[in-house]
């Protein structure tokens, strides 16, 4: 059997006072709004009426965090999985507003395509569209959700479309708690849903 749907889900708002791109830094959880959130993003799946036959998420605390009200409404245990975990940033733990303002930094910024201040975009769709192929074929009849970050599911999103992986951040159509749904037809990827079920958060920290 395969799966019917998978479901990229991003996590919800994180308590992030300091305001630093904070990446795959440790210890940065869910805020109060963010758990909230998070809800909202488990019942809108809940609501389709299917089943859910494997939920995985990023091993940070906010996707695992996120990944909790879908483990409690569907009775399943979230599987960890390294592979759509948020990309490397040279700019960790950083505001980014004042790292760009350092001439230092700007050569972090000579190959955006790359791009040249993290994990290259190629390895990211790479890494994410693996983990979708390996686990769509496993699953038993039923959807797929996995709880991951901004930049992999909008880059997988570019990579589904056909479209150049290449993008400004600022430009992302992946708003906190936000799901993104897709279907497999033979061996070719579709996207067929977008939804944004949670009330806008505070979108701070995103690489």
């Amino acid at each position: 059997m395969t799966a019917s749907r998978l479901h990229l889900v991003r996590h919800g708002e994180v308590h992030n006072p300091a305001r630093v791109l904070y990446g795959r830094l440790p210890d940065y959880h869910l805020s109060d709004a963010g758990r909230a959130m998070a809800r909202a993003a488990a019942e809108h799946v809940q609501q389709f009426g299917r089943p859910v036959a494997e939920l995985r998420c990023s091993p940070l605390e906010r996707t695992q965090e996120s990944a909790a009200p879908f483990a409690e409404l569907f009775d399943l245990t979230p599987t960890l999985d390294d592979r759509i975990i948020e990309p490397t940033n040279v700019f960790e733990g950083r505001r980014m507003s004042r790292a760009l303002r350092d001439p230092r930094n700007w050569w972090h910024l000579r190959r955006p395509s790359v791009p040249s201040w993290g994990e290259p975009y190629r390895s990211v769709a790479d890494r994410m569209l693996a983990a979708m192929d390996e686990r769509w074929d496993a699953a038993d009849d039923g959807d797929v959700v996995f709880v991951s970050h901004q930049a992999p599911i909008w880059i997988t999103h570019l990579a589904v479309a056909g479209l150049p992986l290449r993008h400004d951040p600022r430009t992302r159509r992946c708003a906190l708690s936000s799901v993104t749904s897709f279907e497999r037809v033979g061996d070719v990827w579709r996207e067929i849903d977008y939804a944004e079920p949670a009330a806008s958060g505070i979108d701070l920290g995103a690489v």
